[in-house]
């Protein structure tokens, strides 16, 4: 079994030479600065948000933006969301892009959907995460609503468990797919009634509330909330059908 280091900052400014690194995964950490030089290897894999990457001299940074963009367009409707009608716009493309992907998933065998590849959440943790995403952004943040939280949301990884349990979540929670969406068909019914009465004005209304505690406390104004919404939704798409193309290819290895 591999040595695991979480929540260190025993490797921040190090420098590593002339070692075997082969297999090394570094995952939700900061990176900023990060250098692999005069390095060799095959099937090197790179996923996150960075605001600059450079490849051998080579800024490709532009160049994968618009692929993904290309590959993904509602990413770009979610990135570029200005006015009510941009919000719209884009929730619609959510709404057709999900459809189109739950037909494709339910011909794939129930245990398919709960199998994670290469240790990234499964099909169905993905729905209880977009469940999580919208009701912090729109029920909590955006609706103040009594009770926000479904307890089959799915915190991202960063949460404690017993955060996430302090706002009703039930992490070891083991649902079907089907009552999963179904509450999850029930919130993004709340975020069409909300994109289609938006306007000017309730875009830039400050929230009175965070998504939730362990969030920073800084200002959250409404139309940054529903753009979250929309780019969780429009990622975690591309993640699923990612994955989605190698299950339907065949038996996979199963991390989780």
């Amino acid at each position: 079994m591999s040595t695991e280091y979480t929540e260190t900052e025993q490797f921040r400014g190090a420098r590593i030479h002339l070692s075997d690194l082969a297999g090394l995964e570094i995952r939700d950490c900061e990176v900023s600065g990060l250098k692999i030089v005069d390095c060799y290897g095959r099937d090197v894999s790179l996923g996150g948000d960075f605001e600059r990457l450079v490849v051998n001299d080579v800024d490709v940074t532009a160049y994968v933006e618009s692929e993904l963009d290309r590959l993904h367009p509602a990413r770009r409707l979610a990135r570029e969301a200005s006015t009510p009608q941009d919000y719209r716009t884009a929730w619609d493309a959510v709404e057709t892009m999900w459809a189109a992907t739950l037909e494709r998933a339910r011909r794939l065998p129930d245990d398919a959907l709960r199998q994670r590849v290469d240790d990234e959440w499964s099909f169905l943790e993905t729905h209880r995460h977009l469940l999580f995403a919208s009701d912090a952004w729109l029920g909590n943040a955006v609706l103040e609503e009594d009770a926000p939280y479904h307890p089959l949301g799915f915190p991202s990884s960063g949460m404690p468990a017993e955060e996430a349990a302090a706002l009703g979540v039930t992490l070891d929670a083991d649902p079907t797919l089907d009552e999963v969406l179904e509450a999850r068909r029930r919130r993004m019914a709340t975020m069409r009634r909300v994109v289609d009465g938006l306007t000017d004005a309730e875009l830039d209304r400050v929230c009175a509330r965070k998504p939730a505690d362990p969030y920073p406390e800084q200002e959250y104004v409404v139309r940054r909330c529903l753009r979250v919404v929309l780019k969780e939704e429009a990622e975690h798409h591309r993640y699923a059908t990612r994955d989605l193309a190698v299950l339907e290819a065949g038996p996979t290895r199963d991390d989780g």
